[in-house]
């Protein structure tokens, strides 16, 4: 299997009527955080099906299309890299996220992130040191800083919600929309399965989080209880 046999399976499912919209919503616009990305137009649920046909493709060809293709091609190739991750032994597995980590300049939108993080870091830090996400917060790059935080989803979900308060307690002062809305939404998952542990954040936190920030930690609280953290008198 070769990248350029994925890059043709993608094209035979492409609509280029699709490009613009899709260039819209992932801001790839002059002055948006992805300027000068390139689209085909493919949906992600084809992409994901194309990413099945291609579960084997090696660490090499992978790179081609991350660090050579269309934003749907670098999707799809994280797409691929996480069923490897998912077969994978602990050898394999280092390997895979060492490659991560080493191209997450091409892990460059809020989508490729968002599929990626916690799938592949966050799973293979979760009886490991963490304090490489530490790092990540504190990178100059918005995507491995949202790396930092998303991967922190692996976490959540086994009912361990330190480091993601810990990376929040990082992020809190983030100039970036899209890091406000990353922290906002790991904060409320971690108050959907630990109401406590979100509010004590909140708590914290409420009169000098960024407004988007809040807006999203707080979306499954009670009508009135939102109302009130909007007024800060909660």
């Amino acid at each position: 299997m070769q990248a350029s046999d994925v890059s043709a399976a993608l094209a035979a499912v492409a609509d280029p009527g699709k490009v613009d919209e899709k260039a819209k919503y992932l801001r790839a616009v002059p002055g948006g955080y992805g300027e000068g990305d390139r689209f085909l137009g493919v949906t992600v649920p084809d992409q994901r099906r194309v990413a099945r046909r291609f579960a084997t493709l090696d660490l090499p060809q992978i790179e081609v299309l991350l660090t050579t293709g269309a934003h749907e091609e670098r999707l799809t190739a994280l797409f691929i890299l996480v069923l490897k991750f998912a077969k994978a032994d602990d050898v394999a597995r280092r390997g895979i996220v060492d490659f991560y980590l080493a191209h997450t300049a091409f892990v460059n939108n809020w989508d490729l992130v968002d599929s990626s993080a916690s799938q592949l870091l966050g799973e293979w830090l979760l009886d490991r040191d963490r304090s490489l996400l530490d790092d990540l917060a504190g990178s100059a790059s918005l995507w491995e800083r949202r790396i930092a935080i998303i991967a922190t989803f692996a976490f959540i979900r086994r009912d361990d919600h330190a480091w993601t308060l810990r990376i929040a307690d990082r992020l809190v002062g983030d100039p970036h929309d899209l890091i406000h809305k990353a922290v906002g939404w790991m904060l409320r998952e971690v108050g959907i399965r630990d109401r406590d542990a979100e509010l004590g954040w909140l708590a914290r936190h409420q009169t000098t989080m960024p407004r988007t920030m809040l807006r999203y930690a707080i979306e499954k609280f009670e009508p009135d209880v939102r109302k009130a953290f909007l007024a800060g008198t909660f």
